[in-house]
C-alpha cells in the first residue's frame, strides 16, 4: 500500500490514518505475531491499548521493538501521531485521541472496571469517524466489542483474532459475537488484509458506484438469501447503498466478484449474519441537528399539548431509532415542555421506538452510552436525566420508562398507530423513490389528527403534498391533512413474504363415510346432526380446542390478530358469566349451570350453557366443556302473567340476593388473595433486591480478579519473554566459556561449587550433581594444599591472587582467584581460572637447564 492511504481522514489532507490494536491477557504473543507482520511502509500509525497493572513497570514498549522495525513508543500526555509508528499506552491510564494528538488520563474506575480499549476506540470513531480502523486480540471479558460498534456505526473498519488462535478468546468472541467484527483472522494475516481493505476503498469512493455486467442477477441472489435467513427483505433500498456496503464485505474477503461472493455466501451461512449486519450501519447522536429540537420543544409539543384536554396520552414513533439516542433525546426534550408548562403534569408520552437492527436495539434497551457520546450535550441536560455509571452515562430511569423499543420493520411490518408523532429520519434516504411513494400515506394513516410528521434534513413527502402541511420546512416538520379521500389507497405492510394465513373455519363434526351394513353409525350421526347442541372443548386458560356444531352465535373472532380463547370470543352479554362459571367449574372439578342469559335484545329465546369438567377419558383431563343450549321462552296469557307477576318480583328479589352475596363474597376472597399477593410480593422485592446487592458485590469481586488475572497473565508474558532472553544470554555466556579453553570454577560465599566449565572437569572430578558441594569436597589434581585458604583470603581482601601450581600428572597452571562481582557491584562468590602453562613451564626449564650447563 503506498503512503498517499494514510493521509485521508474526512476528506482532509496531513492527517494519519490510526490503527487501534486492543489487547489484553496472552496478547502479547498476539501483538508479536501482528506487528512482525507490518510493513514499514504502510503509511498508518498503531496505537496499542493493553490491560497492565499500573503498579507495574511497562515493558511493552522494549518487547515489541524486538519484532517490528517501526520506531515504539510509550505515549505521553499531547503527542502528536506520526506515520510508521507504534504507540504503546502506559500503566495506569486511558487513552484518547483528538485533534491528531494523544491524550492521556487516570482510569477513573475501580480496578477491574475500566474499558481502556473501548475508550480508545470511541475517541477513534468520533475522530476519524469512516477512517478509523479496530482491533481486537487475545484477552478475557468483552473490552473492545462496544468500540468496535462505535467504529462500525461510522462505516470503519473492524477486525478481530481468530479465536481458535488466540490464547484467551473472550475478547474476539465477543467482538464477533456482536456481529461487529468485519474480518476474523490470525494476526500475522490481520495487517496484510488491513492494506488490502484500505487500498480498495481508497480506489473505489463512496460518491462512485461501478456497476459491473452481471451486478443486477447478483445482487438479487444476494438480497435473495438475506431475505431467506433473515427474513427481510431489502430489495427496495437504493441500489447503490446495498452495492457498496456489499462491495465492502466483497473486499474484506479478498474476493474478485460479486458472483465469488454469492458462492461464498451460499457456502457460508454465517457470513449472512455479518452482511445484514452491515447492510444496518447506523449514524446517530443525541439532539443532532439542534434547530429541529428547538423546534419540537418551542412549538410542537406546546401544540400538541395545548389542542388536547387534561391527562392525554400522547403517543410518538420514531423510525429507524439505531442505538436509541433519538428516541431518548425526544423524551427529555418532552420533560422538559412539561416541567416548563403550567398544567402539563398530567400529560404523557409513550414513544416507540424501532429499528431493524437487533444489536442496536439491544444497545438503545440497556440505556448506557460512552462519555464521548454526551459530549456537546448541555451540561444540566446531562446532569438532569444520566447518571455517571462504568465510565459512561447511564439514562434515567424515568426517562427510560417512557421509551419502547422493539425490532420492527417497516416495509414488512404493520405500523404503529393513533401517533401525535412519528419521526423518521435520515431513514427514507435509503429506500427507492417507489417505496418512499408508499410510505407516506401509511404515515398519514398512522397518525391522529393534527399529528406531526419529521423527516431528516435531506428528505420531503415528495409527490404526497396533499396529504402533510409544512409547518417548517427548514426543519422538515409537517402537519397531517385531515382529508382522508386524498390518502388514496394505503399499501399496509402486513409481513407480504409471510404465508398467507387463512382464517379457520368452524369445526363441525365430521361425516362418516357411508357404510350400509352399519346402521348404528348412521343412526349416531344422524343424531349428532340433528339434536346435540353446540359445544366447544376448552383447556384450563380458555383455548379453544375443538368445535362441535355450530357455534356462532355465541362466540365471534376479535378484531386484530387471531385469537382462539374463549374469554376474547364469547359475546359481551356471557362473557362475565361464562368466565366464572368456566373457572368454578374446573377448580370444583363438576359441572356449573348457567340459565336464562340474554344474547340480545331478542327476548322469545334465552340461553342456557353447561360448563362441565373433563374426568374421563385421561387425555382430557384439565379441560372442560361448554354446551350452548337456547330455549325459547314460552307465551303466557295476560292473566297468568298478571298471576304471577308477584311470584317474579319475589324470584327476583332472590336471585338478586343470592348475586349480590356472591359478588362480596368474590369480593372478600379477592381483597384476600391481593393482600396475600401484596406480601407475597413484599417479600419477592426484598429476596430480589438481596440477591441484586450480592450480584453486584459477587460481578465486581469477579471484575476485579478478572482484571488482576489479566495484568498477572500480561506480566507473566512479558516476564517470560524476558526468562527466554537471560536464558538465551546464559546459553550464549556458557558457549563463550567453553571457546576460551579456560578451565573456570564458580564458587559462592561459602565457598560452595555454583557453576564450572568443560575444561574445569579435567583438573577437578565434577560432574553436574557436583553443584552446592563445598569446595574442600572435591579432589583435584593440583599440589595446591593451600587453594581453600587462599580463596577464603580473597574473599576477605577482595584482592586476586595468582599462583603457578604444579599438578600430580605433571601439568601447569596459573591460578588466579578473584571476587565475583553482580552487576549491583555486591560480592556474592569468588571465580577461580587456571590457564594451562604447561608449555612454557617446561620451555622455562629448559632455557635455565641450558644456562645452568653454560
Amino acid at each position: 500500500m503506498g503512503p498517499s492511504n494514510a493521509y485521508r481522514n474526512n476528506g482532509r489532507l496531513g492527517a494519519t490514518r490510526i490503527v487501534g490494536v486492543g489487547a489484553s491477557a496472552g496478547g502479547l504473543a498476539a501483538l508479536d505475531e501482528f506487528f512482525a507482520n507490518v510493513t514499514a511502509d504502510s503509511g498508518l500509525a498503531y496505537v496499542v491499548v493493553q490491560h497492565m497493572d499500573p503498579t507495574h513497570e511497562a515493558m511493552l514498549a522494549t518487547l515489541l521493538q524486538r519484532v517490528t522495525t517501526l520506531p515504539v513508543r510509550e505515549v505521553s500526555q499531547a503527542m502528536a501521531v506520526e506515520p510508521n509508528t507504534v504507540y504503546v499506552i502506559p500503566p495506569g491510564r486511558e487513552l484518547t485521541l483528538a485533534q491528531g494528538r494523544l491524550h492521556l488520563s487516570r482510569v477513573r474506575q475501580p480496578r477491574g472496571l475500566g474499558l481502556p480499549v473501548d475508550v480508545l476506540f470511541h475517541s477513534l470513531a468520533q475522530e476519524q469517524r469512516d477512517q478509523s480502523i479496530g482491533v481486537i486480540l487475545s484477552g478475557m471479558g468483552s473490552d473492545g466489542t462496544r468500540g468496535l460498534q462505535a467504529i462500525q456505526r461510522q462505516g470503519g473498519l473492524t477486525f478481530a483474532q481468530d479465536p481458535s488462535s488466540a490464547q484467551f478468546n473472550s475478547m474476539p468472541q465477543s467482538a464477533i459475537a456482536s456481529g461487529c467484527a468485519l474480518v476474523v483472522a490470525p494476526p500475522r494475516e490481520l495487517p496484510r488484509r488491513i492494506c488490502a481493505a484500505i487500498d480498495q476503498t481508497e480506489l473505489t469512493p463512496q460518491g462512485v458506484e461501478p456497476l459491473p455486467k452481471h451486478a443486477p442477477q447478483a445482487l438479487d441472489s444476494i438480497l435473495g438469501l438475506l431475505r431467506d435467513h433473515c427474513k427481510h427483505d431489502l430489495s427496495l433500498y437504493k441500489t447503490s447503498t446495498l452495492l457498496r456496503r456489499i462491495e465492502r464485505r466483497v473486499l474484506v474477503h479478498g474476493l474478485d466478484s460479486l458472483e465469488t461472493y454469492v458462492t461464498f455466501l451460499q457456502n457460508n451461512p454465517g457470513e449472512l449474519d455479518l452482511l445484514f449486519a452491515e447492510m444496518l450501519i447506523g449514524v446517530t447522536s443525541f439532539f443532532r441537528d439542534p434547530s429541529v429540537w428547538l423546534d419540537l420543544k418551542e412549538t410542537v409539543f406546546p401544540k400538541l399539548m395545548a389542542q388536547t384536554h387534561a391527562a392525554t396520552h400522547l403517543r410518538a414513533w420514531v423510525v429507524g431509532c439505531s442505538t436509541g439516542e433519538e428516541a431518548y433525546s425526544l423524551a427529555m426534550v418532552f420533560r422538559e415542555v412539561q416541567r416548563a408548562t403550567p398544567g402539563a403534569e398530567h400529560h404523557t408520552l409513550q414513544i416507540f421506538a424501532t429499528d431493524l437492527s437487533a444489536d442496536a436495539i439491544a444497545v438503545a434497551r440497556k440505556g448506557w452510552y460512552p462519555a464521548k457520546a454526551l459530549d456537546g450535550m448541555d451540561p444540566g441536560r446531562r446532569t438532569l436525566f444520566f447518571t455517571e455509571q462504568d465510565g459512561g452515562f447511564q439514562v434515567s430511569k424515568s426517562i427510560r420508562d417512557m421509551v419502547l423499543f422493539a425490532q420492527h420493520d417497516v416495509i414488512l411490518d404493520p405500523p404503529f398507530t393513533k401517533l401525535d408523532l412519528l419521526s423518521c429520519r435520515n431513514v427514507l434516504i435509503y429506500f427507492k423513490a417507489a417505496l418512499q411513494h408508499r410510505l407516506m400515506p401509511l404515515f398519514h394513516f398512522s397518525l391522529r389528527a393534527h399529528g406531526v410528521l419529521l423527516l431528516g434534513g435531506s428528505e420531503t413527502v415528495g409527490r404526497t403534498q396533499s396529504l402533510f402541511t409544512p409547518l417548517n420546512a427548514k426543519s422538515r416538520l409537517y402537519v397531517r391533512n385531515d382529508h382522508a379521500s386524498s390518502a388514496g389507497v394505503i399499501d399496509f405492510p402486513i409481513n407480504r413474504h409471510s404465508p398467507s394465513r387463512k382464517t379457520v373455519p368452524e369445526t363441525l363434526v365430521s361425516k362418516s363415510p357411508t357404510h350400509a351394513g352399519n346402521l348404528q353409525a348412521l343412526a349416531d350421526q344422524l343424531l349428532l346432526q340433528a339434536f346435540s347442541p353446540p359445544a366447544v372443548l376448552v383447556n384450563s386458560a380458555g383455548d379453544i380446542i375443538y368445535i362441535s356444531g355450530r357455534t356462532g352465535r355465541y362466540l365471534e373472532p376479535a378484531a386484530g390478530k387471531a385469537n382462539w380463547n374463549i374469554h376474547v370470543m364469547a359475546r359481551p352479554g356471557i362473557r362475565t358469566q361464562l368466565a366464572v362459571a368456566l373457572r368454578q367449574a374446573l377448580q370444583e372439578r363438576g359441572s356449573v349451570e348457567l340459565t336464562g342469559l340474554q344474547l340480545d335484545e331478542d327476548r322469545s329465546h334465552v340461553l342456557n350453557i353447561t360448563v362441565q369438567a373433563v374426568k374421563e377419558p385421561q387425555a382430557l383431563q384439565g379441560m372442560a366443556m361448554v354446551v350452548f343450549r337456547e330455549v325459547a321462552v314460552p307465551k303466557r296469557s295476560r292473566s297468568i302473567h298478571a298471576a304471577n307477576t308477584s311470584a317474579d318480583a319475589v324470584a327476583m328479589a332472590q336471585a338478586l340476593a343470592r348475586a349480590n352475596e356472591e359478588i362480596r363474597a368474590l369480593r372478600q376472597e379477592m381483597q384476600a388473595s391481593q393482600e396475600e399477593l401484596q406480601a407475597a410480593n413484599e417479600s419477592l422485592q426484598s429476596a430480589n433486591e438481596e440477591l441484586q446487592s450480592a450480584n453486584e458485590e459477587l460481578t465486581t469481586s469477579k471484575e476485579e480478579a478478572q482484571s488482576m488475572n489479566e495484568e498477572l497473565q500480561t506480566i507473566n508474558g512479558e516476564l517470560q519473554t524476558k526468562l527466554d532472553d537471560l536464558s538465551l544470554a546464559q546459553s550464549d555466556m556458557q558457549n563463550l566459556l567453553n571457546s576460551t579453553d579456560i578451565a573456570t570454577l564458580f564458587l559462592d560465599n561459602e565457598l560452595n561449587v555454583r557453576r564450572f566449565t568443560e575444561q574445569a572437569t579435567s583438573i577437578f572430578h565434577l560432574r553436574d550433581g557436583d553443584i552446592g558441594r563445598p569446595l574442600s569436597d572435591l579432589a583435584s589434581t593440583l599440589t595446591y594444599p593451600e587453594l581453600h585458604n587462599d580463596v577464603q583470603e580473597t574473599l576477605r581482601t577482595l584482592v586476586s591472587s595468582t599462583k603457578q601450581v604444579e599438578t600430580s600428572n605433571g601439568r601447569w597452571f596459573s591460578v588466579r582467584i578473584m571476587p565475583y562481582r553482580t552487576l549491583t557491584n555486591m560480592i556474592q562468590g569468588a571465580v577461580l581460572t587456571f590457564v594451562d602453562i604447561t608449555k612454557s613451564k617446561e620451555l622455562e626449564f629448559r632455557l635455565r637447564e641450558g644456562y645452568s650447563q653454560s
